[in-house]
């Protein structure tokens, strides 16, 4: 693999956004350069006006030749300005949106145990805060570092072939300004951390905060909850000033020595012109020069405490990229669909959840998993999708390891129908063609009406272009569980994946849900994660579960008979 260049491995840039970053580092430098043509114009115009003040004539000619400069110098840098502009924002701008997509295509293709282990404000700090950083290095830091440093670095090289006493005067403080601001770096690094985590910490406070409002208000929870926030923006308030302040400080004492070397130009160059090494010329050149050079440095000494801070984001982003993705072929036939265990284990974290399951999961029939909570239910259903991958043993879909399988592509082999139904803020329409995006019209009705959709969406204002709340809140839970059966129907995929859909519903739903589920598994082979052993009774196989190990398999008689576990939970869930 080709060595990519620092800037674009530590911003995480694609080769082509990298192209367009060079590209806007030199539309930079050329305007910087361009600013000195109206600033020497108007210097020839003022040495040629100041003539007669040492006995020589004007020369009007010149003068009007010097105007005419003066234009063109201004239409050089109106088009060097546009360049620069379409180079820097538009491009960063695109580069930006790039750049989110990528980091949510990558989001998109984690495993499951990534977002146990990381706070969803994060991950949305990722896709949002830290590529809109991202947008602000490529348009207003990073290109103008570059053309700042690249500008100074030709005055210098210019002036110490010209005169090197006035170029050793004019930088002799930029070294030291710069040391202030680069030997601070570790102080700055540490300051942007914590503000980091006080932002983040606020940001899921926050979160936090309004996804409970319900609770909080039927509980009264204005004094502890409430607190937590309000600790957590004051946090946020005190890092800022913090960081700001320590910041600030650094690269005003940084301005104050680089200042200083105005002070020293002006001293070297009178003395030099007082013993006449140099004329009244060159004072006045190094006088602009001077006054012209101090504003990219002071621009530089400002954008490198934002760009250390800004980096903070980049290494989040880094961080990301950096965990391996679920890998697989899309090109292994998967012809038949039982499902095997051999041996699995599985743990989060350092508790195993699994512990030597083998359980063979016939094509073409209803299995259901019952057990006591926390015993691994659904962490065999979400296996077999590998939502993660187990840590010992293997998950078999038609005598094919899902391991070697890419995880897209295993998916289009399977439907979900959970008890936590995800909906999304869109119309009912598209939140049942989410199961099959090539689906046609008729076929996306037929699975609502299967699903018994059709008995709320044509109560609802706009029908099937209704658009939903937020996850969908606007609808009951019934309501919402339709949608993701008709979700499923619509996808008709040969597995089933159930998390009893039924378990909170009123018995008026729980019919029709049933009726439409009933619909769903004809001919498919079924895993149904059971809470209420009465609904799984018929089931082809149960499997009990108990401790992470198999505790029983068989049918609903063959287990009340033999299976002490499962008889004692169908005992408990009897009326009195």
């Amino acid at each position: 693999m080709k060595k990519q260049p620092f800037l674009q491995k530590h911003l995480r840039l694609s080769d082509k956004t990298y192209r367009d970053l060079t590209k806007a580092a030199a539309a930079c430098f050329l305007t910087n350069l361009s600013l000195l043509l109206p600033a020497a114009v108007s210097l020839l115009i003022t040495m040629e006006v100041l003539k007669p003040l040492t006995g020589a004539s004007m020369d009007w000619k010149r003068l009007w030749v010097l105007f005419g400069a003066g234009i063109a110098a201004g239409i050089i840098l109106f088009f060097c300005s546009r360049n620069d502009y379409k180079k820097t924002y538009v491009t960063s701008y695109q580069a930006g949106v790039e750049t989110r997509m990528s980091v949510a295509e990558q989001i998109r293709k984690l495993p499951m145990h990534v977002f146990h282990a990381k706070d969803l404000t994060e991950l949305t700090t990722n896709i949002m805060g830290d590529c809109a950083s991202l947008e602000q290095m490529l348009s207003h830091l990073v290109p103008q570092l570059i053309a700042n440093t690249a500008s100074i670095a030709a005055v210098c090289v210019f002036f110490a072939f010209w005169d090197w006493r006035i170029a050793l005067a004019l930088f002799a403080t930029l070294p030291v300004a710069f040391c202030i601001v680069f030997f601070s770096r570790r102080r700055q690094e540490a300051l942007n951390r914590k503000l980091v985590e006080a932002k983040l910490a606020a940001s899921e406070q926050t979160r936090e905060y309004l996804e409970g409002i319900k609770i909080i208000k039927s509980c009264n929870l204005d004094g502890e909850r409430f607190d937590a926030l309000k600790e957590a923006l004051r946090n946020m308030k005190r890092r800022s000033i913090h960081t700001d302040l320590g910041t600030g400080i650094l690269v005003a004492s940084a301005q104050v020595v680089l200042y200083a070397g105005v002070g020293i130009t002006i001293f070297t160059a009178t003395a030099l012109l007082s013993g006449g090494s140099i004329a009244l010329e060159t004072v006045m050149i190094t006088l602009l020069v001077a006054v012209r050079i101090y504003g990219p440095v002071i621009a530089i000494l400002q954008l490198l405490p934002e760009l250390f801070y800004m980096l903070q984001a980049t290494k989040r982003m880094r961080a990301l990229a950096e965990i391996p993705l679920m890998e697989g072929s899309a090109e292994t036939p998967v012809k038949h669909f039982d499902v095997a265990f051999e041996d699995v284990r599985f743990q989060y974290n350092k508790d195993e959840v699994l512990r030597g399951v083998s359980v063979t999961i016939p094509e073409k029939s209803i299995t259901a998993l019952a057990g006591p909570s926390g015993s691994g239910k659904s962490t065999m259903a979400r296996l077999i999708a590998r939502f993660w991958d187990v840590t010992g043993g293997t998950v078999r879909v038609g005598g094919v390891d899902v391991k070697t399988l890419d995880p897209e592509y295993l998916m289009r082999h399977m439907s979900f129908v959970f008890q936590d139904v995800v909906l999304f803020h869109d119309t009912v329409w598209n939140n049942i063609k989410i199961g099959n995006m090539d689906a046609t019209d008729g076929e996306i009705l037929a699975a609502a009406e299967a699903a018994h959709c059709d008995e709320f969406v044509y109560a609802l204002p706009d029908r099937y272009e209704t658009v939903l709340g937020e996850n969908g809140q606007t609808l009951s839970g019934g309501e919402r569980q339709r949608v993701s059966i008709a979700r499923a129907l619509l996808k008709d995929a040969p597995i089933v994946l159930l998390d009893e859909a039924t378990a909170s519903l009123d018995p008026e739903n729980e019919s029709l849900i049933q009726e439409a589920i009933s619909r769903l598994i004809k001919g498919k082979t079924v895993l149904v994660i059971a809470h209420r052993l009465r609904t799984v009774t018929g089931a082809d196989q149960i499997i009990v579960l108990e401790d992470g190990m198999v505790a029983g398999t068989g049918t609903h008689e063959q287990l009340l008979a033999n299976c002490g576990v499962y008889a004692r939970m169908f005992s408990l869930q009897q009326p009195t």
